[in-house]
């Protein structure tokens, strides 16, 4: 809790040793905004990178899958606000990867940690490259999110502003207004949810939300 960041610090990490009951989430919907330290993006990676790089059709070689499903699963974990209960539901939301660990004693917690980083050393780790393929749904993908935050509006699951902010996230996650299937880059995406992050934090709704929950710890639905 010392750090407002603190899931996507985890995100972005190489490996992750986590406590085995840690509460890991990405909450900013619940204060008017979206995560904007990398948070969206490396969750809409982390559940595109299992589609297919194809199926099959008429072509020999098959057609790229549609990634829209992918894309909702990671829009629903962050609209939702959705926060795992343990290490074990937290590699189910992809919040941890799967060859990430958890260790159930705190007394063993710094030492684990410690093994896992020297393992890495000793195997040559070194940093990933940023990917500059990502394959985004754009405009399409678009659409049908706000179909269903349409819905959730009309069945008064969600306030005005819910989906207003929904539809912002849903703007970052398919990638903009670029064409459908055009590729990006890591660097785009970060830029992206860093520039609705922004104009979030100048509308007067977020900022209720967060003056209320810094006052009250509790959320604010506006």
């Amino acid at each position: 809790m010392a750090l407002g960041g603190g899931c996507e610090i985890c995100m972005a990490a190489g490996k992750v040793r986590a406590y085995a009951e840690s509460y890991i989430g990405l909450v900013e919907v619940g204060v008017g905004l979206i995560p904007a330290a990398g948070g969206c993006k490396e969750l809409l990676l982390r559940n595109i990178e299992w589609a297919p790089l194809a199926v099959p059709s008429a072509s020999p070689a098959g057609i790229p899958p549609d990634l829209i499903p992918y894309v909702a699963r990671a829009f629903e974990t962050i609209a939702m606000a959705k926060v795992a209960t343990s290490a074990r539901d937290a590699q189910r939301l992809w919040y941890l990867r799967q060859q990430d660990k958890w260790t159930m004693n705190q007394d063993y917690f710094l030492h684990d940690a410690k093994e896992t980083v020297l393992a890495m050393v000793k195997e040559g780790y070194r940093p990933y490259r940023p990917k500059d393929d990502i394959r985004i749904t754009s405009r399409t993908g678009r659409a049908l999110l706000e179909l269903s935050i349409y819905t959730m509006k009309e069945g008064r699951y969600i306030s005005d502003y819910d989906a207003h902010i929904a539809k912002k996230l849903a703007y970052v996650l398919t990638g903009g207004d670029l064409d459908k299937n055009t590729l990006v880059s890591e660097k785009y995406l970060l830029e992206l949810e860093m520039e609705v992050f922004i104009s979030l934090c100048g509308e007067k709704k977020s900022q209720d939300r967060m003056k209320h929950i810094l006052q009250t710890n509790k959320p604010l639905r506006n």
